[in-house]
């Protein structure tokens, strides 16, 4: 039995909730830290509040399914920024045990971008929109 909808509602989730915690993170403590990592590279530390949509807002809607390519798109657009702020020395360098060093942050985003492409699926609140 194949149920495209239903793994598209298990990936929105999934992705929403792993994310969310990271958010919740940044909620409960701040991002201080972020706004120290935008200012060493010439970019005001305000920039580090555009965490809670990419961290908190995007994940939210990719679990309810509400608009879900804008959402992946956000949660992508995060996951390159994270990349490039803080890791950006370990994209072509391999763990101990032949991992990719970024393939967490690697899995956020093309995941983000499978659900940019695919849509919510049939199960999510903005199922007939064109940005479902």
């Amino acid at each position: 039995m194949k149920n495209n909808d239903l793994g598209l509602l298990i990936i929105r989730v999934s992705f929403g909730l792993l994310m969310l915690l990271h958010g919740i993170a940044k909620l409960l403590h701040g991002v201080d830290f972020l706004g120290g990592m935008f200012q060493s590279v010439g970019l005001p530390s305000f920039f580090a509040y555009a965490v809670y949509v990419g961290e908190v807002i995007a994940p939210l809607l990719l679990i309810v399914g509400f608009r879900t390519k804008l959402a992946a798109i956000a949660f992508a657009f995060t996951m390159i920024v994270a990349v490039l702020m803080a890791h950006a020395a370990d994209v072509f360098t391999l763990t101990q045990t032949g991992g990719w060093a970024v393939e967490l942050q690697g899995l956020y985003f093309f995941g983000a971008l499978a659900l940019f492409f695919t849509g919510g699926g049939k199960l999510a609140v903005s199922s007939v929109s064109k940005w479902d």
